[in-house]
């Protein structure tokens, strides 16, 4: 099967299925199991892209955006996997959730008079794959922390700001809103605790959370809350939508820390100890609204994870004073607990 559980690792070329049809070949009429250590598995995996962006904003004398330049670089997972897919020598699926269109599964959330959006495609020798969210993933922290870093600079409010660019995007307005209520945006919260919001678009499905975090002294990250807003559309099992958010915030948390990293062409992180995961006690209280609009099927694997990590980032500048353009988190001198 390409997909159910993989999270990526079954789609497109399938390595191990060769792997062990070649082995069983080699004993005619005789059942063979052949298994990858989790070493081996790590080591030979399709990785999520290495990415990364450069982006300029103008705000006029009322503190509104004007104007906003993306430049986005990464490795293309098409160019990998399905090489079909690119034509002139670009991959739109890089730039999901950045395009300026009121069509597709991934329509940029903000609407104002100049855009302008750039991509260059740089790929490696690693093999690279879909990894829960594909492309939205890293988009989704570009545009977020960056619009974020915009509204502070311009001394707005972050919801405000989002709020004022987004008139012709109802839907994205509409879980923008929905968070920020349910979330309690602009009341009071215990001391050192600090709050920080994200939307995006993906898989058809409009998402927004806002994440509740403090910061030590040491460095010391501790995620207390997270609340979702998801417009799906419409939906069957509402526990099943919430039970994919949950997952989703357990993989986006998991970037916080950990990172793959190649020395003499080799993957150097093979296992738990050298790879960290996110702990059953950092996991944070996690509080889902499914707005229902009815007039579409969109995706919920997917969609919210693309903004677990801004959320938590621009929670994390708001109590820090400082921005958090790198990832993992060790590389700010920050930890999560």
């Amino acid at each position: 099967m390409d997909l159910g559980g993989g999270f990526g690792r079954r789609i497109g070329s399938q390595d191990v299925v060769r792997q062990g049809v070649a082995i069983a070949k080699e004993f005619p009429g005789v059942p063979v199991k052949m298994l990858w250590t989790r070493e081996e598995d790590q080591a030979h995996g399709l990785y999520r892209p290495i990415a990364m962006a450069r982006m300029a904003a103008g705000v006029d004398a009322q503190g509104k955006l004007a104007g906003l330049h993306i430049r986005v670089s990464g490795q293309s997972i098409n160019a990998f996997a399905n090489p079909a897919a690119i034509k002139e020598g670009k991959d739109r699926r890089q730039l999901q959730g950045l395009w300026d269109t009121l069509e597709g599964d991934a329509q940029i959330g903000y609407t104002h008079a100049n855009l302008r959006t750039e991509y260059a495609m740089r790929n490696t020798h690693l093999p690279v794959g879909p990894w829960r969210g594909v492309n939205t993933n890293q988009n989704g922290i570009f545009m977020e922390c960056f619009m974020d870093e915009v509204a502070k600079l311009a001394n707005r409010d972050p919801l405000e700001f989002r709020r004022e660019i987004m008139g012709e995007r109802p839907k994205h307005l509409g879980v923008l809103n929905a968070v920020a209520e349910k979330a309690g945006w602009g009341k009071p919260l215990p001391k050192g605790v600090f709050r920080g919001i994200a939307q995006f678009m993906g898989y058809g499905s409009y998402s927004a959370a806002v994440a509740e975090v403090s910061v030590s002294g040491k460095g010391e990250v501790k995620v207390h809350r997270m609340v979702f807003a998801l417009d799906c559309g419409n939906y069957v099992n509402p526990d099943q939508v919430a039970a994919q958010i949950e997952g989703s915030v357990a993989y986006g948390m998991t970037t916080l820390l950990s990172e793959i990293s190649v020395d003499a062409g080799r993957v150097v992180e093979t296992n738990f100890h050298n790879f960290q995961v996110m702990k059953i006690k950092e996991m944070p209280k996690v509080e889902v609204i499914l707005p229902v609009t009815g007039d579409f099927w969109g995706g919920v694997g997917e969609p919210t994870i693309c903004v677990v990590v801004p959320a938590i980032l621009n929670a994390i500048h708001a109590a820090t004073g400082k921005p958090v353009r790198s990832l993992p988190l060790s590389k700010q001198g920050l930890t999560l607990v």
